[in-house]
């Protein structure tokens, strides 16, 4: 299926973000908030959908709540209302959902994102509101549907996207955005492996110069930032193919096809008038004052646009390396903690991060590595002021790694401290000259390159201590002197 023409065509996107908060306890409930226990053990007759229980709300899911809604530039209401959103599955024990419909509790506001040019678009939103989830259906080789409730009652927020997205890059490029600001607030795990950053797609395309939408179709479930771009930018080639043939598209839900690369029809797309929502009658509206509203945005962490911004304008890195370091929030704040210790070179402590802690430990796990931020940027410190090289540094950096201590320790330890007496230096310059005729001959017939050999000899005698700015600096001063005698 070819790529729509975009000047013909505009697609149209809007998405349903569903992230799982954070909390200790479920929505309603007191079971645990946790992933990966045995089948239906984190259950509760409440989370079951008994007869005769009550809920009672989880004032950690609104302040988790408020906090996203702070960091999006939403208007918080003082007062939102819960509802019941009645359908049938299997997974859906009580035969509805409780969630907040006609009152939410946040509604406005933006995702700010940033395009490769650096111009960041503020992607207005329509609502952001709590609900509950439902549980999981698994369907086994015998065709047997299995339905785990674990997940029944975890905390939700859904943030609702208006229509405003138009283009499969920019999709992903908003859900990155909202994952990173989410796990920056730590109200969301944001493991999307185990759902609990997911979304729902709306789509759909018109003719360039419409104002009128065409008609959509829903893509359920996308958990991949890679599987929202590919399925997004396959349905809207799917409805340009059906329209420019003269057929209609459909209004109805669909299902990625990861494998096959394509979406498949689920169900007819149902109204919002077919889910019979009502107000919850076992739950009291959410009333805040206006101090709760406050403390959630004065609560804020600095977010990750201006964190990057301010790494690029105050530090003066590259629009690149302040995006790797701000991509998560421990990372970055690992980089602030190192460059603390050496807050002369950004550059150079941001290189040692992005170019050999991330090689050897993940992004998620350096805030619990083996080598802490201040002694990472200690041996920063001791390249530049010469007391180590950059070669020298890398085999204490692999000491560091395996436990060994603090860089000062381990080069006293291992007698690794640079040899920057230009005496014993120009001795050792002098006795591999001495050492190497025939590469000397070389050099006095214009075979300049060959300094590089007593450069790398002089290293090797010197076990790798000598300063090598000195040694090419005395090597061309004594080779230039051999040359120059009769």
């Amino acid at each position: 299926m070819s790529a729509p023409d975009d000047t013909a065509w505009e697609i149209v996107i809007g998405l349903e973000v569903h992230c799982q908060l954070a909390t200790a306890e479920k929505l309603f409930c007191g079971c645990p908030n946790r992933f990966g226990q045995p089948p239906n053990r984190d259950t509760c007759p409440i989370c079951l959908g008994l007869p005769g229980v009550l809920p009672v709300l989880n004032r950690q899911a609104v302040d988790f709540a408020l906090a996203v809604g702070a960091a999006l530039g939403c208007t918080a209401h003082p007062r939102s209302v819960f509802a019941r959103k009645h359908y049938f599955y299997p997974d859906l024990p009580k035969g509805y959902q409780i969630t907040q419909y006609d009152r939410p509790l946040l509604t406005g506001g933006a995702v700010p994102v940033e395009a490769e040019d650096g111009a960041v678009r503020a992607v207005p939103l329509t609502r952001i509101h709590l609900e509950e989830d439902a549980g999981k259906s698994t369907h086994d080789a015998a065709d047997a549907t299995l339905v785990d409730l674990n997940r029944a009652g975890v905390p939700l927020i859904e943030i609702v996207g208006e229509p405003a997205l138009r283009s499969a890059e920019e999709a992903g490029d908003y859900l990155r955005a909202l994952h990173a600001i989410v796990r920056y607030l730590g109200v969301s795990d944001g493991n999307m492996e185990e759902g609990s950053f997911r979304c729902d797609a709306n789509v759909s395309v018109r003719r360039r110069g419409q104002t009128s939408l065409g008609t959509r179709t829903e893509i359920k479930n996308l958990n991949t930032f890679k599987g929202v771009q590919r399925a997004l930018a396959y349905e809207a080639a799917r409805h340009v193919d059906l329209l420019e043939a003269g057929q209609a598209v459909v209004q109805e839900t669909r299902l990625w096809d990861d494998a096959a690369g394509r979406t498949r029809g689920m169900r007819g797309k149902e109204e919002a008038h077919d889910y019979r929502y009502f107000p919850e009658p076992d739950l009291p509206p959410v009333e805040l004052s206006e101090v709760e509203l406050r403390a959630a945005a004065e609560g804020l962490p600095e977010l990750p646009a201006a964190r990057r911004a301010r790494f690029v304008e105050a530090l003066e890195l590259s629009p690149y390396d302040a995006g790797v370091l701000t991509a998560e929030r421990a990372l970055a704040d690992y980089f602030e903690a190192a460059l603390a210790a050496h807050p002369g070179n950004a550059k150079g402590v941001c290189n040692w991060i992005t170019s050999e802690l991330l090689a050897r430990v993940p992004a998620t796990e350096i805030a619990t590595g083996p080598v802490a931020p201040g002694d990472l940027g200690r041996l920063v410190a001791l390249i530049d002021d010469d007391t180590i090289s950059g070669r020298i540094a890398k085999q204490v950096f692999d000491h560091m790694l395996a436990g060994e201590g603090t860089p000062d320790a381990i080069i006293e330890a291992r007698g690794l401290r640079q040899v920057t007496d230009t005496a014993a230096i120009e001795a050792a310059c002098r006795t591999i000259i001495a050492e190497h005729p025939d590469q000397l001959a070389q050099f006095r017939e214009g075979k300049t390159r060959v300094k590089g050999f007593f450069v790398g000899q002089v290293m090797k005698a010197t076990r790798g201590k000598a300063n090598p700015q000195q040694v090419n600096a005395l090597l061309d001063r004594l080779l230039a002197e051999d040359a120059t005698d009769p």
